[in-house]
C-alpha cells in the first residue's frame, strides 16, 4: 500500500459523538421523569431507550470489526490506547446486557424499583460512555487520521448507516441534526454531506418524523 494515501478526514466521528452524548446524557432523566405504574409512558421511554442502546452497540461493534486491527498493525505506537478503547467496549457491552435484562421488566410494571435500575445502569452507561468517548478523540482519532486511507475510513460510516432500518433513517438523522447547536454548523453539514434529493426529502417527510418522534419520547418529560 501506498503509505502517502495513508489520510482521512475523521470529523464525521465527531458528529456521531456528539450525538451519542446528548441521547445518552438524556436517557436517565427521561426514565426517572416516568411516574410509577403509567405503563403507556415507560413503553415509549424504554423503547427509545432499547433503540439508542442498540444503536451503540451497533457503532461499538462496527469500530471492533473494522478499525482497532487496522490502527494496532499499522501504528504498533496505539496498542495500548486500542486496548483501551477494547476495554470500554467491553464495559459499554456488559452494561448495556444489564439494560436489556430490566427494560422488559420496567416496561411491563413501570415499578419504581425498576425505573431507578434502569437508570442507575444509564447513569454508568453514561459515565463510561463519557470517558470512552473523550480518549477516542484525544488517542484514536489523530492516529487514524494518518493511517488509514479516506475509503477505508468511509466504509466504517457505510457500514453504520447499513445497519439502520428503513423506517428509521429520517428519525435517526433528526437525531443526529438535533444534536447540533449551532444551527449554521447543521445547514453546513448538511450541504456538505447529504445529497440534494435526501435533503429536500428529509425537508419534506423527514422533518415531520422526527419531530413526532422527538415529541412522543420528550413531550412528557421536558
Amino acid at each position: 500500500m501506498d503509505t502517502s494515501a495513508l489520510t482521512c478526514n475523521t470529523d464525521d466521528m465527531f458528529v456521531i459523538h456528539r450525538l451519542l452524548r446528548r441521547v445518552f446524557t438524556d436517557a436517565p432523566v427521561l426514565v426517572r421523569g416516568v411516574a410509577e405504574g403509567d405503563v403507556p409512558r415507560a413503553t415509549i421511554v424504554a423503547d427509545h431507550v432499547s433503540e439508542i442502546a442498540d444503536g451503540l452497540h451497533g457503532h461499538h461493534h462496527t469500530e471492533d470489526d473494522l478499525l482497532w486491527d487496522k490502527l494496532e498493525s499499522r501504528s504498533p505506537g496505539c496498542a495500548l490506547h486500542v486496548g483501551q478503547m477494547r476495554a470500554q467496549h467491553a464495559e459499554a457491552t456488559a452494561l448495556i446486557t444489564d439494560l436489556r435484562e430490566v427494560l422488559p421488566a420496567w416496561r411491563a410494571g413501570a415499578s419504581a424499583a425498576d425505573r431507578e435500575r434502569a437508570a442507575a445502569v444509564l447513569d454508568e452507561l453514561l459515565a463510561t460512555l463519557l470517558r470512552h468517548l473523550g480518549q477516542e478523540e484525544d488517542q484514536i482519532l489523530p492516529i487514524a487520521q494518518v493511517s488509514m486511507t479516506q475509503a477505508e475510513w468511509d466504509v466504517l460510516g457505510e457500514h453504520g448507516r447499513a445497519s439502520v432500518p428503513r423506517d428509521r433513517q429520517f428519525i435517526q438523522l433528526g437525531m443526529m441534526l438535533d444534536a447540533f447547536d449551532d444551527p449554521a454548523e447543521r445547514q453546513a453539514w448538511m450541504r456538505a454531506n447529504l445529497p440534494v434529493p435526501a435533503r429536500v426529502l428529509f425537508s419534506l417527510v423527514g422533518r415531520r418524523q422526527f419531530e413526532a418522534h422527538r415529541a412522543k419520547v420528550y413531550g412528557l418529560a421536558g
